[in-house]
């Protein structure tokens, strides 16, 4: 059947009938697996105040594999005493590490008691979600993460 068909014929045929057989071997975007929309974090944070608050500390946000530096800022009204606190949770709607970088307020800044630790969900103007949970060490009347600052180190 073939003796008679030129080689670029011949070729075309074969890529025809062979093309399917590789075809699962091609990288397909939709069959890639997509990278991490969340990372998690850690901040340690200091507040100080009385009727106004100032608060300050550092942290990390682990996304993909690696590690970045972050400072945490912001001030807060209604503040008496002194607290430290270790936050611990996820950042979430990540779509690269520089989206955790903004002002922080919204779904619910403050801190709730529950179960003797605390919990908080606060989201920024990127659209990133941060969940976190820790303890409180010290006095505070209140300690509200509303209008809190990430940046990167």
């Amino acid at each position: 059947m073939f003796e008679h068909t030129s080689w670029p014929m011949r070729f075309a045929i074969l890529m025809i009938f062979a093309s399917p057989a590789f075809a699962g071997d091609l990288p397909n975007a939709p069959s890639m697996a997509p990278l991490p929309q969340a990372g998690t974090v850690h901040f340690n944070i200091v507040k100080i105040g009385f009727i106004v608050g100032v608060g300050g500390g550092d942290g990390t946000l682990t996304y993909n594999g690696v590690v970045y530096p972050l400072s945490a800022g912001g001030v807060s009204v209604g503040t008496i005493g002194i607290a430290g606190m270790e936050l611990v949770g996820t950042a979430s709607n990540l779509h690269n590490p520089a989206d955790i970088v903004g002002t922080y307020g919204g779904a619910s800044a403050s801190l709730a008691i529950v179960g003797g630790g605390k919990v908080a969900q606060l989201q920024n103007e990127h659209g990133v979600i941060l969940e976190v949970k820790g303890a409180e060490v010290g006095f505070e009347a209140t300690l509200n993460l509303g209008g809190m600052t990430v940046a990167f180190r």
